[in-house]
């Protein structure tokens, strides 16, 4: 099985939906009318995209709006303060029946940043664990030196009489920070008792610490062996320790999505993953539905006239895909293909994430959902319940890892939103490398078309560089391009078969058979 593509060239001055702009959009695209997984994979890592069977590519230094392919990297990800709201919001809604006041647009596009809390939540048991280890090795320092001195004055002495030391000095502590005068001494010499602190010694410390540590040596004395941490965690702040114990840890982002819900839930919620083909049943059940939903969606959304998102149009679009679907054994259980998401409320589908499962990734291709439930955020609630599923896909297939969001366009604020999912990386338009975001956007503030990779001589590791090994599909025959060059005369052809080359890699170019009529 190979794929089979056929090369359109170059189109520029289209209308562009980012910018409004009639000019100024370029890109290069073909119709794919069949490919594999790897080569499309493949394509994507180099700036590829697809709208149903056709592929398309920006030429990013010519566009209006150039458009970044973005992806985040699940393994690492922790929702921020805005994801939880959106992800207690719904289940609010399904438990409850809990509609939240305030703005009840969708939130896809303009979520918040990350805030410094989200931040701190992040290393929470790490700023525990530091704290606790900090104290425990002052306690022990100041232990040893306490019983150091007491051994100096008195010699060896048992636990009692160390205790009843303890509270002497607790006495002398309680005076001093009465207010009762001390007196200086000039010379390091013992004071008379009651006259002032004995300057051969170390400081005494507070009354409050006294009875923390003389509390502490009781324990120790009880339990020996884990009094002392117990004790260590009762005596720390509150903020720095909630009420649960095991609350340390922030809640992972499967925690929030599948919280369990009462038997008595207002709501009865399901999201079922169903393979975008005529002939899965499942599939062919929900399509009249799920048109309903996509009409309902283009024309409230979108403001696009009925004529415009008609039956052929949603198929074309959403329903036909150019990935032959595989099972192979290492592979997801669900097969690597395209898949419609489909989100079930109450009997009914409020919502369908269209998604292709790759190689290495879950790449987003287009979300539409019921305007009638856009309190619920599911713009934000679909993209998280994908990050869920590209992790619970990577346990059984290990180099399934990213999660692709499309194109990031940091000139268009609508489409910015996607830059909110960290951690995330920006493909680099000429040397096809993954670029940590933060990196990139300093870059992008002062330009809308950069070059990510700072390196200066770095090169696109898979440019074509033999391309009379491009296979070419001519005349029901396969043959390389050096080949089939020698029965052209058109040098129009040449020029067009080596940009596609430039475009799709010396890789793919070898691997996909470039259709020629």
């Amino acid at each position: 099985m190979a794929s089979l593509v056929e090369y359109k060239g170059l189109k520029v001055g289209y209308y562009c939906g980012y910018c409004d702009s009639e000019e100024g959009k370029a890109s290069c695209g073909m119709w794919a009318h069949s490919m594999t997984v790897q080569d499309y994979q493949d394509l994507i890592d180099r700036g590829w995209r697809r709208s149903g069977k056709y592929v398309y590519k920006p030429v990013m230094n010519q566009t209006c709006c150039p458009q970044y392919t973005i992806r985040c990297r699940p393994l690492q990800f922790q929702p921020s303060k805005s994801h939880k709201k959106v992800l207690k919001k719904m289940l609010k809604f399904l438990a409850k029946g809990e509609i939240s006041k305030g703005n009840c647009e969708d939130e896809p596009m303009e979520p918040t940043m990350p805030t410094m809390e989200d931040a701190v939540a992040s290393d929470f048991a790490l700023i525990n664990k530091l704290d606790i280890q900090c104290d425990l090795k002052t306690l022990g320092d100041d232990l040893k030196e306490s019983v150091k001195s007491e051994e100096k004055k008195k010699g060896k002495s048992s636990e009692r009489e160390e205790s009843n030391e303890l509270i002497q000095s607790q006495d002398m502590e309680e005076k001093l920070d009465s207010g009762e005068p001390s007196h200086s001494a000039k010379v390091h010499t013992a004071p008379q008792p009651g006259k002032g602190a004995d300057l051969s010694k170390p400081p005494c410390r507070k009354a409050k610490e006294i009875r923390k540590e003389r509390k502490r040596l009781k324990l120790m004395q009880q339990n020996p062996g884990g009094a002392l941490e117990g004790f260590q965690v009762r005596c720390q702040p509150p903020s720095l320790f909630p009420p649960k114990a095991k609350s340390n840890q922030p809640k992972s982002l499967e925690d929030l999505i599948f919280e369990s819900l009462p038997e008595s839930a207002s709501h009865k919620f399901e999201v079922r993953l169903v393979p975008v083909s005529f002939e899965d049943p499942e599939f062919k059940s929900s399509f009249s539905q799920s048109f309903s939903l996509y009409v309902k969606y283009q024309m409230a959304i979108h403001q696009d006239p009925p004529d415009e998102c008609g039956k052929t149009e949603f198929t074309r679009f959403l329903c036909s895909s150019p990935l032959e679907a595989e099972n192979p054994p290492y592979g997801p259980d669900c097969g690597y293909g395209s898949f419609h998401q489909q989100y079930w409320l109450d009997g009914k589908i409020i919502a369908v994430g269209v998604i292709d499962v790759l190689p290495y990734c879950v790449s987003s291709v287009y979300l539409y959902y019921d305007p009638d439930y856009s309190f619920l955020s599911l713009g934000v609630y679909s993209a998280l319940r994908e990050i869920a599923f590209t992790r619970q896909l990577h346990e059984k297939t290990p180099q399934l890892s990213y999660y692709y969001m499309g194109f990031y366009i940091h000139s268009c604020p609508k489409m910015k939103y996607k830059g909110q999912y960290r951690p995330s990386d920006l493909l680099c338009p000429e040397t096809y490398v993954w670029v940590p975001i933060e990196q990139c956007l300093p870059s992008l503030e002062n330009s809308k078309y950069c070059r990510f990779n700072q390196d200066p001589e770095a090169v696109d590791g898979d440019r074509s560089q033999e391309p009379d090994r491009l296979q070419v599909f001519y005349k029901k025959a396969i043959m390389p391009y050096g080949v089939y060059k020698k029965q052209q005369r058109d040098p129009s052809e040449e020029a067009a078969v080596l940009q596609y080359a430039s475009l799709v890699g010396q890789t793919c170019s070898e691997r996909m058979l470039l259709f020629r009529n």
